[in-house]
């Protein structure tokens, strides 16, 4: 009983976290209190899974902060019509996320183990709506183009056109956008009917870079 009064409180400080940061969105907070977010990194450090901190997992990739996610998801503007293209499955928390608010999910990891690993993890866990698929995130997923809304979970170095392709007119992207070595910003980008990219920078952030290719291993 101690064990899960515990548990409880760390979800009612979790959400409360969010909400203390600006995060307003109550579908958005309805999906996080929902997705077990232990489920979603590594055994040992599941006692700091609701903690506001990336953390790592396999292949030297991270599972974003909450508030990343949150704030990301948000940002998306997502909603059940939607279909929704993902780029950098990682632990599958973030398709896990969306999903509870979208129509359906393409995620695409470059690291086959990560991919593996998300995808039995999300049927598992249920989330019949999310497809994940290893390949080069880079290139998308044009044979199931277009897509209403875009996310990536990695920082590009510029905007993919292959992705931008890939969006469907007034449609969405948020993704982490600059060099690993210097600042990088989430940039949310809305596609216009004469496919102008309307550009919106918005807060700093710090992810591993995206990377062209599938991975040879792992």
């Amino acid at each position: 009983m101690a064990a899960e009064a515990a548990a409880d409180i760390e979800r009612m400080e979790f959400q409360l976290t969010l909400r203390r940061r600006g995060i307003s969105d109550q579908a958005v907070l309805r999906a996080m209190d929902e997705v077990p977010r232990e489920h979603f990194v590594a055994a040992d450090d599941a006692e700091s899974a609701y903690a506001d901190q990336a953390l790592p997992i396999a292949c030297g990739q991270t599972i974003s902060q909450p508030y990343v996610v949150a704030y990301m998801t948000e940002q998306l503007e997502v909603g059940p019509p939607h279909r929704v293209l993902e780029i950098g499955t990682g632990s599958g928390y973030q398709a896990a996320i969306l999903s509870r608010i979208a129509r359906e999910v393409v995620s695409i990891e470059r690291y086959r183990t990560l991919a593996d690993a998300a995808r039995n993890r999300l049927k598992t866990l249920g989330y019949d709506n999310v497809t994940v698929l290893a390949g080069d995130g880079f290139l998308g997923a044009p044979d199931r183009a277009p897509f209403d809304r875009v996310m990536v979970t990695a920082a590009a170095g510029k905007i993919p056109d292959r992705l931008v392709e890939q969006l469907a007119e007034g449609g969405k992207m948020v993704l982490p956008l600059g060099p690993r070595t210097e600042a990088q910003h989430i940039v949310k980008l809305t596609k216009k009917a004469n496919g102008e990219l309307v550009r919106e920078k918005l807060i700093a952030v710090r992810f591993v870079p995206l990377l062209p290719g599938q991975a040879r291993e792992l």
